[in-house]
C-alpha cells in the first residue's frame, strides 16, 4: 500500500479524524460524494468497533496497486488477543459498505482490510499519488485536537531519535574506551623494555662517547614522556569505565606539599617554586593519585609561563572542615571559554594548538582524581594575567 494518511486509535477523538480524513483522501481523489461517504463510513465503523476494545489501534490510508489498476484501501490494525465476529455492530456493517473486506492475523496483530476499486478515468499515476501525498502531508490540522496529535507525534519522533542518538554515542563512547585500554596496554609493555635498556646503556662501565650519552639522555627523556602518555591514557580507561582505585591513607598535608614542590623544583629548574602554608592539617589522600594532581598542575604552570618566573603553592582553612591549595603562576592566562572547559576530556584551548603539545587529558584526570577525594577544583585567570588552580580536600577527622 502507498500510504497517505496514518492515524493512532486511542479515543473517540479520534474516530472524528478517522471519518474526515477518509473523506479528504477520498475527495482529493476525485470521487463522488456518495463514494467519499460509503467509504468514510466504512472506515469509521471499523475505527469505532477497535477504540471500544483497545487504545493502540492504528488506522492506515492509501492506495493499493494492481498492475495498472489503483484501490483506495483502508487498514486498522489491531492486537491479536482482540476477536471480532459478526455479532460487532460495526463489524458488520463496514463489511457491507465495500466490495473487498478482509480480517487476517499478521505478526504485528489483526489487521482489517477495506479496498474500493477506482475507475481508470481517474488516470492516476506516481505523480500524482506523490502530489497528493504531499499536499496532504502540508495541509493544516482540521481541528485542536488533531494539532495536538501532530505536535505529541513530532516530539516522540524527536525522543526517538535523540535515544537512539544517545544509544549510538554510548556504544561509539564504550568502543573508544575499549580500544584505548587496549591499545595503551599494549603500548606499555614494549615502552618498558625499551625504557630499561636504556638505563642499562646509561649505567654501563663501558666507554662511550659524550655523542652517544647525551642520545640516551634524549631517548630516556623521551621514553619517560610516552610513558606518561599511557599512564594518562590507562587513567581515562580506568575513570570511564569506573575502575580508577585509591589507597586512601591518612597523611600530613605540610609535609606532602613540601615533598612535591621539592620533587618538582628539581624537574622544573627554570621556575622557582615557592611556598606558603597554613597550620599542619591531616588529610585522606591518596599520595601516588595526589602527586599526579600536584605534577599535572605545577607542569602546566610551567609550560605555560616564561622561564624565571615564580610558582607559588599555598593553601588555607576554610570554615566548612576543607583545606584549599592554590596553585598561581605568572604565566599567558586564560580565556573565559578555555577556563569554563578546561577540565573537560581531551579540551585544548584554540591559542595554544600550534605552539604547545598536549592530548588535554591531564586536567581532565586531575578533576576527577579530586573530585572522588571529596573535594571540589577550579580555576581563575585572566588573559595575560597568569592563573590560579584551586582545589579542596576534606580534614581527616579526629
Amino acid at each position: 500500500m502507498i500510504k497517505v494518511v496514518s492515524i493512532s486509535l486511542e479515543n473517540e477523538m479520534d474516530l472524528v479524524l478517522a471519518h474526515k480524513r477518509s473523506m479528504k483522501v477520498a475527495e482529493r481523489l476525485g470521487l463522488t460524494v456518495a463514494t467519499q461517504t460509503t467509504f468514510a463510513t466504512a472506515v469509521s465503523e471499523i475505527a469505532r468497533t477497535v477504540i471500544e476494545h483497545t487504545d493502540d489501534g492504528i488506522l492506515d490510508i492509501g492506495l493499493d496497486q494492481n498492475k495498472t489498476r489503483y484501490s483506495l484501501m483502508a487498514t486498522v490494525t489491531f492486537d491479536k488477543d482482540i476477536r471480532f465476529t459478526n455479532a460487532d455492530a460495526g463489524f458488520y456493517y463496514a463489511q457491507k459498505l465495500v466490495p473487498e473486506f478482509d480480517l487476517a492475523e499478521t505478526d504485528a496483530g489483526n489487521m482489517i482490510t477495506m479496498k474500493l476499486g477506482l475507475p481508470r478515468s481517474l488516470k492516476l499515476d506516481p505523480i500524482k499519488i506523490n502530489i497528493l501525498k504531499r499536499d496532504l502531508e502540508d495541509e493544516l490540522p482540521l481541528n485542536a485536537y488533531e494539532e495536538i496529535k501532530q505536535r505529541n507525534v513530532t516530539l516522540n519522533r524527536i525522543a526517538t531519535e535523540q535515544e537512539a542518538e544517545l544509544r549510538q554515542s554510548k556504544l561509539v563512547d564504550e568502543k573508544k574506551t575499549e580500544f584505548i585500554s587496549i591499545a595503551s596496554n599494549e603500548i606499555k609493555t614494549p615502552m618498558t623494555v625499551l625504557k630499561a635498556y636504556t638505563q642499562m646503556a646509561k649505567a654501563t662501565k663501558e666507554p662511550i662517547s659524550d655523542h652517544l650519552r647525551e642520545l640516551l639522555a634524549k631517548i630516556d627523556v623521551q621514553s619517560n614522556k610516552l610513558m606518561s602518555l599511557v599512564q594518562q591514557l590507562l587513567d581515562i580507561s580506568k575513570i570511564e569505565n569506573g575502575n580508577l582505585l585509591y589507597n586512601m591513607q591518612p597523611a600530613n598535608l605540610n609535609d606532602f606539599l613540601n615533598r612535591q614542590v621539592a620533587v618538582m623544583q628539581h624537574i622544573l629548574p627554570h621556575h622557582e617554586l615557592t611556598t606558603s602554608f597554613c597550620a599542619d592539617v591531616d588529610v585522606i589522600i591518596d599520595e601516588l593519585r595526589l602527586e599526579q594532581v600536584m605534577a599535572n598542575i605545577l607542569g602546566n604552570a610551567a609550560k605555560y609561563s616564561d622561564k624565571d618566573t615564580s610558582i607559588s603553592v599555598n593553601t588555607s582553612l576554610t570554615d566548612q572542615g576543607m583545606i584549599t591549595v592554590s596553585i598561581t603562576d605568572q604565566g599567558r592566562g586564560m580565556t573565559t571559554e578555555t577556563t569554563a572547559a578546561i577540565f573537560d576530556k581531551f579540551y585544548r584551548a584554540k591559542d595554544v594548538l600550534k605552539s604547545h603539545t598536549g592530548l588535554g587529558m591531564g586536567l581532565y584526570i586531575t578533576s576527577k582524581i579530586i573530585t572522588d577525594h571529596k573535594g571540589k577544583i577550579w580555576v581563575e585567570s585572566a588573559e595575560g594575567s597568569g592563573s590560579t588552580f584551586f582545589f579542596t580536600l576534606p580534614l581527616a577527622t579526629v
